[in-house]
C-alpha cells in the first residue's frame, strides 16, 4: 500500500481543479499517487453521487493515478471529531505517504476549510503510536507524513510554493471536463451554477497563468504550507 503522495479532497473534483497538474507531473517523475475523496459530493446542485463516481473514475484514468477511494463522509455535514479523524488516520497509515495534499485552509465552500483543518490534524495525530487503529483486522503502526501541502482553491491565496505544471495544463483541463455534470456543457439541462459557466473554465486557466507567472513559467499551481520548507540544493530552484 506504500505510496509517495496521498491527495485528500473534500469532494470528487477538488483535486482535479486545484492540483491535478502537480499530481500528473509527479507521476511522470515516477512517484506513486493515490487520491482519497472524503465525500461523494451528493449535495452538489448538478449531478448525483452516482454520476460523480463515474466522472471521478474517468478523470482518474486521465490522470494516471495509482488508486482512488471514497470515505463516504456526509457532504456538507462531516465534522472534525474523533471518529472522522481516526478514519483519516487509518488511511494515512494504510498508504504511508511521504507527502499529503489537502484542501485549502480557508475557502468559499465550507467543506474545504473544514477538510483542510481535519486533514492537517489527522496527519499529526497519525504519528502518535498510542492512537490505535487497524486495517483488515491487523493493527497499524504510527505514520506521519513529512509535509502537508494545502492546495489553493476558489479564494486566491498567496502561495508558499508554486509548482510548474506547464507540460500538464491541457491534460488538467481534460481531467476537469471529465466531470461533465459539474462544469460547462451547452447541452445540459441542469441548473446553472457559478462553476458551470464557460467563464469559470477561463478563470481556471487564468489562475494557472497567474501562478506560473510568479515563478517564470507559463502555468503553475499554488500551495500553502504551515511548516517551513527546506532545501538541500538552492540551485535546483526555478
Amino acid at each position: 500500500m506504500k505510496t509517495d503522495i496521498l491527495v485528500f479532497a473534500a469532494h470528487p473534483d477538488d483535486a482535479e481543479l486545484a492540483c491535478s497538474g502537480t499530481i500528473m507531473a509527479h507521476i511522470a517523475l515516477g512517484y506513486k499517487v493515490v487520491v482519497i475523496d472524503l465525500t461523494q459530493g451528493e449535495l452538489g446542485t448538478r449531478g448525483t453521487a452516482e454520476t460523480r463516481a463515474e466522472e471521478a473514475k474517468a478523470s482518474s484514468a486521465l490522470m494516471g493515478i495509482h488508486g482512488r477511494e471514497n470515505l463516504g463522509f456526509r457532504d456538507g455535514f462531516f465534522v472534525k471529531d474523533e471518529a472522522h479523524i481516526k478514519k483519516v488516520i487509518e488511511v494515512i497509515r494504510k498508504y504511508q505517504p511521504e507527502i499529503v495534499f489537502a484542501n485549502s485552509e480557508i475557502d468559499r465552500h465550507i467543506d474545504h476549510g473544514r477538510a483542510g483543518d481535519l486533514l492537517h490534524d489527522a496527519c499529526f495525530l497519525s504519528g502518535l503510536r498510542k492512537i490505535e487503529t487497524s486495517f483488515n483486522g491487523i493493527a497499524q503502526t504510527a505514520w506521519r507524513p513529512k509535509k502537508v501541502y494545502h492546495y489553493i482553491q476558489d479564494y486566491l491565496t498567496d502561495p508558499d510554493i508554486v509548482f510548474d505544471i506547464t507540460e500538464f495544463q491541457d491534460r488538467k483541463m481534460e481531467c476537469i471536463k471529465a466531470f461533465k455534470t459539474q462544469f460547462y456543457d451547452p447541452n445540459s439541462l441542469e441548473p446553472e451554477t457559478p462553476i458551470a459557466s464557460p467563464e469559470f473554465l477561463h478563470h481556471l486557466v487564468g489562475r494557472s497563468l497567474e501562478f506560473g507567472r510568479r515563478i517564470g513559467v507559463k502555468y503553475g499551481e499554488g500551495f500553502t504550507v504551515k511548516s517551513t520548507i527546506g532545501s538541500k540544493n538552492l540551485m535546483e530552484q526555478i
